[in-house]
This record gives C-alpha cells, structure tokens and sequence, in this order.
C-alpha cells in the first residue's frame, strides 16, 4: 500500500549550482549527497517536513537525467511515493494494467528499492515508487 509521497525529482545540470538555493535560501535540511552509477546521476537530497526533494545530476551523457535536460532543462522529473511493500506494489500494478518501466525493483539512492512506472499509465508524470532502505 503507499503510504505517502516520499520525494519529488528534480532534475539538475549542476548540482553545485542548485544546492546552495535549497540549503541556504530555501534551509531545507541536507541529508547529504551520493553517486548512484546504475542509474549514472549523483543526488542531493533534502528534507522538508515528511518529504524530500531530490536534486538529480547526470553523471554520463547517456544517463536518462541528461537526456531529461537536453530535451526540458532543468525542472521536475518524478514523484515518488512510498510503500513497505515494492514486490507486492509492482505486481498490483502490472494487475491493474499499468505498464511498468521496471518490472523488477532495483538500486535507488539512499539504500531504496524503486521501480518507476510508464508515465503514459500515470497521467503524464514520471511516477516512483520506493520502499526505503537504511
């Protein structure tokens, strides 16, 4: 079952760049930066009462974040809502008809499990769902 909205995407050309408006103007918490090579991005993630926002910079030209950019620029990739059942989340989708892009979870930030539906199923927004990790 989701349980809440867990973070919102963003995507980012530099995050030197972005980091300093939402820690020093905006004083969200930082709960630090990490490289995820899977998905070739480096993140910085910040909290924000309950939920986060995830500042997402490609790390390789071919990474899916610097084709975001290429075609949109900077801005809002994905939302993501949390659950403590991926396995049965994914499979309660396929069985509702939703076209997953991972049919499988897989390595997200921060130790999550994540899996990111089609955002043709889901009214034109890249949408996450992740369970969290450590």
């Amino acid at each position: 079952m989701i349980k809440k909205i867990n973070h919102i995407g963003i995507a980012v050309a530099s995050l030197d760049a972005q980091i300093p408006f939402y820690r020093d103007v905006l004083g969200f918490k930082s709960l630090g930066t990490e490289e995820v090579p899977d998905q070739k991005v480096k993140v910085a993630m910040f909290a924000v009462g309950e939920v986060k926002i995830e500042l997402l910079e490609p790390t390789s030209e071919d990474s899916p974040i610097a084709k975001y950019l290429e075609k949109k620029g900077d801005g809002i990739h994905h939302i993501a809502y949390e659950t403590d059942g991926i396995i049965s989340e994914i499979k309660h989708m396929e069985e509702s008809d939703i076209t997953m892009l991972d049919k499988v979870a897989r390595e997200g930030a921060h130790g999550t499990k994540i899996a990111f539906l089609h955002p043709k199923s889901s009214g034109r927004v890249l949408t996450e769902i992740c369970q969290p990790g450590r």
